[in-house]
């Protein structure tokens, strides 16, 4: 992260998911960003521009006879995990809303039917 100087790529950059061929000669690294979607399309474009950078680092920590050659994928199922949490909490607020209007009613028309 810190060898990485390329300013496209943002700080808040996770990596969600690693999938390595059977042949251990590619990888897809799926890549999500805290951010907007600019910065994920970003981030994937610096981080494609610096895969021979990163291989090479990967091979200097892993030992293995050949280093993968990675696929930078961005992942949105954060964000878009992030959103429904946002929805259902705004159905929830709406639902609770709604129970409090109808229970602040609910007297008053009880004292309507007794007259």
């Amino acid at each position: 992260m810190h060898e990485l100087k390329d300013p496209r790529i943002d700080p808040m950059t996770s990596v969600t998911k690693v999938e390595v061929a059977p042949d251990l000669k590619t990888c897809r690294a799926y890549i999500s960003v805290l951010g907007s979607q600019d910065s994920l399309e970003d981030t994937v474009r610096g981080l494609k521009q610096a895969e021979g950078f990163i291989r090479h680092e990967l091979a200097s920590t892993v030992n293995l006879r050949n280093t993968p050659s990675i696929h930078f994928i961005p992942d949105t199922s954060i964000a878009y995990g992030v959103g429904m949490s946002h929805r259902i909490d705004e159905v929830i607020a709406e639902d609770e809303r709604r129970r409090a209007e109808s229970a602040s009613e609910s007297p008053a028309a009880e004292e309507d039917g007794e007259a």
